[in-house]
């Protein structure tokens, strides 16, 4: 895969360059290192490292180096990064001490979810178990867990954006809430860590996002509806096309979870997301128009009479306690993607 587009890496750089000084010579360890966050975290890390001269590296578990290594070419050469192969529930520790952490696995797989549930909630819990034994045990000062906003369940239809103080949650006796509460049960986790162990916990809520690296083929409609216009194919919408949702760029994304691990008061957890609402249905047709406006849209049906499904954060506290906010306006975010991905494709 290509690189990441260079005014990302620069903006990245820009917006989060007063936080650098303290990661100066020291070590940070990284889960979830292939995955559309981990790309995302070690390229912009690597990319600042050379830039301010940090004499900092990474450390990067992943169950397959050479896949990392086939998807990031351009990566790999760097004497900053070094891949580890392992399981993130029994991966063998590396020897040293790690003062950063930062827990980026488990992918919200909707086949996963379906399929082996068991499996994703396993992989949720344990490996959350052991990051949080690797950094009481190698000497961590912060750890970064990227949690969801899935943890407070269903959001209520009068309700226009969820914020941290909302405390609903998933269903426990419904098996579809497996990611969520494996997260919920994880920043539970971090919170008992933080009880006995001097180091400072930071939670990210993550919602719904896009850019380089998000899969075009999976679960992901934002993916599917920018890979249908890209070739030319009709986008089809399976329900009715009204739950809403928002798309933070990945670019910011990014600022955003470094600004947490360096900034954010321990054991507060922080929403990362876009507030500007848009149905699936309009989603379609932003694609399209940005795209190619030629692309036909079908829905497979008409609205229902029940209330509109929502999945917005409300970002207020990031806004106003560390000073976050989003640089890429959505539809210059929906550009970069799709030309980044037809890059690949060349």
């Amino acid at each position: 895969m290509p690189p990441l587009p260079q005014e990302d890496l620069d903006l990245i750089l820009r917006e989060t360059a007063p936080l650098w000084d303290e990661l100066r010579s020291q070590r940070i360890f990284l889960t979830g290192g292939t995955g559309f966050f981990g790309c995302w975290l070690v390229e912009s890390f690597l990319h600042i490292n050379r830039a301010l001269r940090l004499n900092a590296s990474i450390t990067v578990l992943t169950r397959g180096p050479e896949a990392f290594a086939r998807k990031c070419p351009h990566l790999v050469l760097d004497t900053a990064l070094t891949l580890v192969k392992g399981d993130v529930r029994t991966f063998d520790p590396p020897i040293g001490s790690y003062a950063y952490v930062i827990h980026a696995a488990t992918a919200a797989s909707a086949a996963q979810l379906a399929e082996e549930p068991l499996a994703m909630l396993s992989t949720i819990l344990d490996g959350t178990a052991r990051v949080l034994e690797f950094a009481a045990t190698h000497g961590a000062r912060k750890l970064l867990l990227t949690s969801s906003g899935a943890v407070y369940g269903r959001q209520p239809a009068g309700l226009s954006h969820i914020g941290e103080d909302y405390t609903g949650a998933p269903n426990p006796l419904d098996p579809a809430s497996v990611y969520a509460e494996g997260k919920r049960t994880s920043e539970l986790m971090c919170a008992l860590l933080a009880s006995s162990v001097p180091v400072e916990i930071k939670i990210a809520r993550c919602f719904a996002f896009v850019g380089p690296h998000l899969p075009l083929d999976t679960h992901f409609a934002i993916g599917n509806f920018i890979a249908d216009a890209l070739a030319g194919r009709p986008i089809r919408i399976a329900g009715d096309g009204t739950p809403a949702r928002s798309y933070l760029y990945a670019a910011d994304l990014a600022i955003w979870l470094w600004t947490m691990l360096l900034r954010a008061p321990s054991l507060e957890a922080f929403n990362v997301g876009s507030e500007e609402a848009l149905s699936i249905r309009d989603l379609a047709r932003s694609v399209a128009q940005i795209l190619n406006p030629a692309t036909e849209i079908h829905v497979a049906r008409a609205p229902g009479a029940g209330p509109q499904h929502r999945y917005i954060p409300s970002t207020q506290k990031a806004q106003t306690k560390l000073n976050l906010k989003q640089h890429v306006p959505f539809e210059e975010a929906i550009r970069r993607t799709a030309e980044w991905h037809s890059a690949q494709e060349r």
